[in-house]
């Protein structure tokens, strides 16, 4: 399942992906997503489209934004 809310998305990555969100790995994942030279960003938009590119990138920045 692809998520389309946040609190799906936390779901997913928390407690099923078994990721544990942290300034490190939240920073990683956000210099690469917006960054358009880099073929992981690339090929992460080709599959998943820019609307949920975008929101992905808008729930990094916001859990980001809970753990400060």
């Amino acid at each position: 399942m692809i998520p389309s809310t946040y609190d799906e998305w936390y779901v997913c990555i928390v407690d099923e992906c078994k990721i544990e969100l942290n300034q490190n790995y939240i920073n990683e994942r956000l210099s690469i997503l917006t960054n358009d030279t880099l073929e992981e960003s690339r090929i992460f938009r080709k599959k998943y489209g820019d609307k949920h590119w975008r929101d992905v990138i808008g729930w990094f920045n916001h859990v980001k934004q809970e753990n400060a």
